[in-house]
């Protein structure tokens, strides 16, 4: 995300993609729940696919 969650850490997990998108701090493990369109706004990068090391997918 662009900001700093307040526990210092800037990876988050994505746990549920719908309407609405919950994501999981990777550091403390607190999870909130954002609007598609919120959160396409304050997403930076992808880091990670899930079940890829690498960062790329396929």
């Amino acid at each position: 995300m662009k900001k700093q969650h307040p526990c210092g850490s800037n990876e988050w997990q994505i746990t549920r993609v719908g309407a609405d998108i919950k994501i999981k701090c990777i550091n403390c493990g607190r999870s909130i729940m954002l609007p598609r369109i919120e959160f396409n706004k304050k997403m930076k990068k992808v880091i990670q696919y899930e079940g890829d090391e690498y960062g790329k997918k396929d």
